[in-house]
């Protein structure tokens, strides 16, 4: 028995999933490199690609950079309390004026965001951290920093 979807699921087949995590691994990969790997002409994998980029699976290529070799070696992730009527988009737009923001993610529950932060540095984590402090209506803050990553190709 086929398990339900979920409305607005893509129906995508194990070569489907095979293709995505080939680029995954690599979003430069070429249609002839995996061609052979899915056992698909290039024109199939060409088709492919199409396919779940027109039905919004694939929403684009991006390149992976390693922060810490840029100078910004320090990455924290800070939870950020708002008063309770703060709308969610006044809470994406506070955060996200910061430059060192790299992301912020709306949640149920407490706290209201979770932000990621790459500073240069502690001092440079605290400054961040102050200006977050001082922007919009945010009651609260407490800030966990990054020791190591592990991410799912």
């Amino acid at each position: 028995m086929d398990e339900p979807r979920s409305a607005g699921t893509a129906d995508v087949d194990d070569t489907d999933h095979r293709l995505l995590a080939l680029l995954r691994e690599d979003g430069r990969r070429t249609f002839s490199d995996m061609a052979p790997r899915l056992g698909l002409s290039v024109a199939a994998v060409k088709r492919r690609v199409d396919r779940l980029r027109e039905i919004g699976v694939i929403t684009g290529f991006t390149v992976q950079v390693d922060a810490a070799r840029l100078g910004w070696a320090v990455e924290a992730f800070t939870e950020v309390r708002y008063a309770g009527s703060t709308p969610v988009g006044d809470i994406v737009s506070t955060a996200s004026t910061v430059p060192e923001v790299q992301a912020v993610y709306t949640i149920a529950g407490d706290p209201d965001a979770l932000v990621q932060v790459r500073a240069r540095d502690l001092a440079d984590l605290q400054r961040v951290i102050d200006r977050l402090r001082r922007a919009g209506t945010i009651t609260g803050t407490k800030t966990l920093m990054v020791l190591g990553r592990w991410t799912r190709a």
